[in-house]
């Protein structure tokens, strides 16, 4: 009856080119995956939307590139009040320099460095002031800045660790208790970004995997403590979208292992020699080339989360091969799983 109950839903599912094997790492990624609730492929339907979007705020971190800079001309299409936070704007570089240049009153560019307290409280203080009825709150908060980096554990730095954590984790939390009293007036939304590294590990990845993983935990506990208030808390987590992203070009990539290897104490260069490192900084190179390069499936993602009436927990936009090794990697016990991803 187990095995009933738990095959039924995979039957809804329509696969096509289920294949792999993969040069890369092993496997390959299925073409195409769809859920039958899912309209188009890969993306949430909408249900119903929140009224009178064009009166609502939402403050959006991490908008010099990437996710955050597409999210921001984003949901200002869809009408709202945007706060792009951008860690580059008293620089006059990045995003920011293009969202000002959009000369809309509807795009607001703040200075915003996630790690930088004082700059998150200015941040709030802006938001605040500039806000239509600051009695009303600000209806949406998206944790998006974040970095990456790779190297195993013993060829990472404390110092790396501590770098990769203070962004990702605590940045999230930092933002997050700023911008609470103004979410819980609007009885808002939270969204944090998160990563299908959030969900399962990865070999070289134990610096932005447990960054991840605290975001996913933070998450957790702070929707059970938000829904008394109102307030709705939602993680997105996106596949391998590296490549849409531009966090790794083959000049960075090299520049981070060259870096490593210089700084690895001298008992780890001879015992692992430099032939087994390069493979490893090799593997890292097929995987950044190997991601999508169209974000928007991570941008409607928050989009319906910010939107809808009834948004989601958590959203995976990713493609099939990710969503069924993350699947099996979290449900399945782990001398199974770790056979068939890792060793």
């Amino acid at each position: 009856m187990l095995a009933t109950k738990l095959s039924r839903p995979l039957l809804n599912f329509s696969v096509k080119a289920l294949n792999f094997k993969d040069p890369g790492n092993g496997f390959r990624p299925v073409q195409r995956f769809c859920f039958p609730h899912l309209s188009p492929c890969g993306s949430r339907s909408y249900a119903s939307e929140v009224d009178q979007i064009g009166s609502r705020a939402v403050l959006i971190t991490g908008c010099d590139s990437g996710f955050g800079f597409a999210l921001a001309k984003h949901l200002h299409a869809k009408g709202f009040i945007v706060y792009a936070g951008c860690l580059q704007k008293d620089k006059g570089d990045g995003g920011s320099k293009d969202l000002d240049n959009m000369n809309s009153d509807r795009m607001r560019t703040v200075q915003l460095n996630v790690c930088d307290s004082k700059e998150v409280d200015q941040a709030v203080e802006h938001v605040n002031s500039s806000l239509e009825d600051p009695e009303k709150g600000l209806w949406g908060l998206v944790n998006n800045a974040g970095i990456s980096t790779f190297g195993e554990v013993e060829f990472t730095s404390m110092d790396t660790y501590m770098e990769v954590a203070e962004v990702n984790l605590w940045g999230t939390v930092r933002t997050t208790k700023a911008f609470l009293p103004l979410i819980r007036r609007s009885k808002g939304r939270v969204v944090n970004i998160s990563s299908m590294m959030g969900r399962m590990g990865s070999p070289a990845r134990s610096p932005y995997c447990i960054t991840k993983f605290g975001v996913e935990a933070f998450s957790d506990c702070l929707r059970y403590e938000m829904q008394p208030q109102g307030v709705m808390v939602s993680i997105v987590e996106p596949g391998n979208f590296i490549a849409a992203t531009n966090l790794y070009s083959p000049e960075r990539i090299k520049a981070i292992a060259d870096k490593m290897w210089d700084e690895l104490p001298e008992i780890v260069r001879k015992d692992y020699g430099r032939k087994y490192f390069d493979e490893q900084v090799s593997k890292m190179e097929t995987y950044c080339n190997s991601g999508s390069t169209d974000t928007s499936p991570v941008i409607e993602s928050v989009a319906h989360a910010l939107t809808s009436t009834t948004p989601y927990t958590r959203y995976h936009p990713m493609d099939y091969y990710w969503w069924l090794r993350m699947q099996i990697m979290t449900h399945m016990p782990a001398a199974i799983s770790d056979r068939l991803y890792v060793y």
